[in-house]
């Protein structure tokens, strides 16, 4: 039998499509190898690109000091406090690598991140690969991070990060203001940190190399690297001393009495240099507790009251029309059916218009106004800077509004009604009287320096606006303002401290309030505006207080204290009822020193070295870079762990709140004098939760005072 062949017949069209198939991937394959583009895709460059990493090496920011070089904000590392808890991290069961105990982990962290036990166990309890302890185990320093290390617990690591650091908490913190991480770029929002983010951010650079399967460098491959720009450090003219005078003052004012705000700030009359500014409400940036938005300083906006009479009556002064014995009625002076009356409605009959400036007559500024003229007043006003920025370095400043026209807003723009201005714009116009007539600008930056070679890239210097009174009316007007300080039946003598002579003058406006001004009892803005030493008039305080429910005495005594510590500290007592003795002590920077040696020293000069904390070198002092008397009290807070309450019967006002903002402890004061009943015991253990109550008490004296 025949075997018949199978026979495999295949069609030619299936054949010639096979073919082209074949030649058209032949030719896609010559593409690839052979053109520089495939459908306009760079083959070499994307295959590249699949293996290139670009990293991003972020600039140091710059730090803001003050103009001694205490930094008041910095850049600093920050940790963020982890738990692994998935056992299969641990491959070897001697060396854990996730959290075994629990129970243990949490009681151990709870003292040192104070939080709840409990409730980190909670976190601890979750069915999670890994948890953050938070809140209070985000951003701690390295010291936290160090004690936690030295408990060796398994599963427990750290998030490295950078955060902004403000050393002295409030101290000046809407001048500093605050910055904050932005998608991983920490940028500046409020104060210098905002104004001058730029020049503190610096220029990021950044590492590009070809990386293999495992994340790695390829070997024998160069990186492209662009090292980042350092920011650069900014100066400002605040003085750490100086400001720490200024917050001891308002914490004074508002420790005890409800208030809806007060600005304080001290000026370098000679020069236009910010020495110290502070306010309540206040914010710490560290922990971010702020209440209100705007700066005190530059964007309070509101009517000044009879602080304006002094640059009104230098108009008048300057115009000619001023003659200090010429007498005019006090009391009440109709204007266009409106009646302008002196604060005590009745006046003080017929006086000269030296003795109404004393007194601070409404009638007396409006009578002087009405014979300027609107134009004239108003040309002085906006030379002095009203009405506009002073072009200070802090943002957002506001301009304020001098503009009148009829006759009763003449009369009141003479004594500070109907127009506002700005708590910076009160101090530039103050200048003229330490300058001998002539305007200084106001500013708050000393210089700005490279941060990596120390070089001065801007110095700040002093800047002249024009002359606006002459020599004759500036000294006229210092006597006058003598004569407010020193007439006690006004209420300006309490500004008077003991051993330096001021000038100045008090100013009373009401709130504006719907369709009129507001009649309650505490609805006022009560300020004082005062220069020392009279006989060379160079600092200038200002101070303003909002619906202020204490005695406006305490406001008094307050800045009477300032401005007798700023005498001190700038050695300009000129009053000679201190001991002709020169026993003034410097008083250096003693951090990072050994606590021992230098309690030892100060003990030496004859100081009073009041040790915090039981560690073995200084971290803060208090006061530093200054000189003192002998036998005043010289804070050195230490880097120890614990703290013990010392003796502090017979501490002034000041030493105990100087003492209290050291270390963080909350105060109620009551009475005036020295310590004579606290609260804590001397050698009691004491942190930031403890509550000191003391009770002041004036010692008896058989002097009296005329």
């Amino acid at each position: 039998m025949k075997r018949r062949k199978n026979t495999i017949v295949i069609n030619k069209f299936i054949f010639i499509c096979i073919l082209l198939s074949f030649f058209c991937v032949f030719l896609k394959l010559a593409a690839v190898v052979l053109l520089p583009k495939v459908d306009g895709i760079n083959l070499a460059e994307f295959a590249s690109n699949r293996n290139t990493v670009t990293e991003t090496l972020y600039a140091k920011r710059g730090t803001i000091y003050d103009v001694n070089g205490e930094p008041l904000a910095q850049s600093v590392n920050s940790y963020t406090v982890i738990a692994y808890l998935d056992s299969s991290r641990t491959t070897n069961e001697s060396n854990p690598q996730h959290v075994v105990d629990k129970e243990k982990t949490a009681s151990l962290l709870s003292p040192i991140l104070n939080m709840d036990e409990d409730y980190i166990l909670s976190l601890l309890s979750k069915d999670l690969y890994q948890v953050e302890l938070g809140p209070n185990g985000r951003g701690i320093t390295e010291l936290v991070k160090s004690e936690i290390e030295k408990l060796n617990l398994p599963g427990i690591d750290f998030i490295a990060s950078t955060k902004r650091f403000y050393k002295m908490g409030r101290f000046a913190s809407y001048t500093v203001g605050y910055a904050k991480n932005i998608d991983g770029k920490i940028t500046g929002q409020m104060g210098i940190e905002a104004y001058f983010n730029d020049e503190l951010t610096g220029t990021d650079g950044y590492r590009v190399y070809q990386q293999d399967a495992y994340g790695y460098q390829i070997p024998n491959t160069e990186a492209d690297l662009q090292q980042p720009t350092s920011g650069k450090d900014i100066y400002l003219t605040i003085d750490n001393n100086i400001q720490l005078y200024a917050e001891n003052a308002v914490n004074n004012i508002v420790e005890d009495y409800d208030i809806e705000w007060v600005t304080l700030s001290v000026l370098d009359g000679k020069t236009g240099a910010v020495l110290a500014t502070t306010s309540s409400p206040s914010f710490n940036a560290n922990i971010m507790d702020i209440e209100l938005y705007y700066n005190p300083l530059t964007q309070y906006v509101y009517e000044p009251g009879s602080t304006m009479k002094i640059f009104s009556f230098m108009a008048a002064m300057e115009e000619g029309i001023y003659d200090g014995d010429a007498m005019y009625q006090s009391g009440t002076k109709p204007v266009d059916g409106s009646i302008i009356k002196d604060f005590n409605y009745y006046g003080w009959g017929k006086i000269s218009y030296d003795t109404g400036f004393t007194y601070s007559s409404n009638v007396a500024a409006t009578n002087l106004a009405l014979e300027m003229g609107a134009d004239t007043l108003k040309s002085y006003y906006e030379k002095l800077g009203f009405g506009q920025k002073t072009g200070i370095t802090l943002p957002n400043e506001m301009a304020g509004k001098v503009d009148f026209k009829y006759r009763t807003e003449i009369a009141t723009a003479a004594f500070g009604q109907g127009i506002t201005t700005t708590p910076i714009q009160n101090l530039q116009a103050l200048t003229f009287l330490a300058n001998d007539g002539v305007v200084v600008k106001p500013y708050i930056v000393d210089k700005i320096v490279d941060s990596s070679t120390g070089k001065v890239i801007e110095q700040a210097k002093r800047t002249e606006l024009g002359r606006v009174a002459s020599s004759a009316t500036t000294n006229k007007l210092i006597d006058l303002m003598r004569q407010v300080i020193t007439t006690k039946r006004t209420d300006a003598y309490v500004y008077q401290p003991s051993t330096v002579e001021v000038i100045g003058k008090t100013g009373t406006a009401q709130i504006a309030g719907n369709g009129g001004y507001l009649t309650g009892t505490y609805d006022y803005i009560r300020s004082f505006a005062g220069l020392f030493p009279y006989d060379d008039p160079r600092y200038i305080v200002y101070i303003s207080v909002k619906r202020y429910h204490g005695p406006i005495s305490l406001v008094g005594k307050s800045v009477a204290s300032l401005i007798a510590e700023i005498a001190k500290y700038k050695n300009i007592e000129n009053i000679n009822d201190i001991s002709e003795v020169d026993n003034s002590i410097n008083v250096s920077s003693y951090l990072s020193l050994d606590v021992k040696e230098i309690e030892e020293k100060l003990k030496k000069q004859k100081l009073d070295p009041i040790i915090i904390g039981n560690g073995k070198y200084i971290i803060k002092q208090y006061p530093i870079n200054q000189t003192i008397i002998s036998g005043s009290k010289v804070f050195l807070y230490t880097n120890g762990t614990e703290m013990t309450m010392p003796d502090i019967t017979g501490w002034s006002r000041n030493e105990v709140i100087t003492f209290c903002n050291l270390v963080g402890l909350k105060y109620t004061i009551s009475g005036y004098g020295e310590v004579t009943e606290s609260s804590i015991e001397e050698g009691t253990v004491i942190n930031s939760q403890s509550k000191l109550t003391i009770k002041l008490q004036e010692k008896e004296s058989n002097s009296s005072v005329s």
